[in-house]
């Protein structure tokens, strides 16, 4: 039987901002408004507030006390820090659950990192981060940390945002393959402090490069603040 998935009018608003974003309609510094958003959805504006504080909470939108709220512009050095906590969010879960993954595991993580590498040989910006999210879904589905998952989900729609907008100016379809595919091999053969530091490294390497895109943009879009 499927399972089907309820969603309030908050979520909906929540995922109607996020898809603007992903699809350049939003941009960071731009501002929400509450009122305009009600109207396009047809819905009150109680579920945008309610929204507006989810996406507050992930990092993705920023409030400003009076004057209200907008996409979040994120500076080099917190692009970095979201990174690199991901990274020992994520390593540690692995870590901790390592000997959990079967051979089924390991090989539906390979299948995920040739469907990755051929979504990205397409251009598909929008499947190789959906597959994406559905692999480190996968490395962090045997952690019981409830803390430790409910900070990670904080994470993973602001790293998606950055990820979909620059992942093919860092990177070729063979190496996002190849990353992926080096946490794979470590699942396999690799100790569990091993396992740990490809994890950090996968993230903070990512972090430092879309952060060196973004010193620019956050210098003029923040001198206009």
């Amino acid at each position: 039987m499927a399972v089907i998935k309820k969603t309030t009018y908050k979520d909906q608003v929540v995922q109607y901002i996020y898809d603007l974003v992903l699809e350049g309609k939003f941009s960071p510094g731009d501002h929400l408004k509450e009122s305009l958003l009600a109207m396009e959805m047809g819905i009150s504006r109680a579920p945008v507030r309610e929204a507006f504080r989810e996406l507050i909470s992930s990092g993705i939108v920023e409030y400003r006390p009076q004057v209200g709220n907008f996409i979040a512009l994120l500076s080099p050095k917190e692009i970095v820090d979201s990174y690199t906590t991901r990274g020992v969010l994520e390593g540690f879960a692995v870590m901790e659950t390592h000997q959990k993954f079967a051979e089924d595991d390991l090989e539906e993580l390979d299948s995920m990192v040739e469907r990755m590498r051929r979504f990205a040989t397409k251009g598909d910006r929008k499947k190789v981060v959906q597959v994406g999210g559905e692999f480190h879904e996968l490395l962090t589905s045997y952690n019981r940390n409830v803390q430790l998952a409910e900070y990670n989900e904080r994470l993973s729609l602001k790293l998606h945002v950055l990820f979909y907008k620059h992942w093919s100016t860092l990177y070729s379809a063979d190496e996002i393959g190849d990353r992926h595919g080096r946490i794979v091999e470590a699942l396999r053969s690799a100790g569990a402090v091993q396992i740990e530091q490809i994890i950090r490294d996968h993230y903070i390497e990512t972090g430092t490069k879309i952060a060196a895109l973004y010193s620019d943009l956050f210098v003029y879009k923040g001198a206009r603040r």
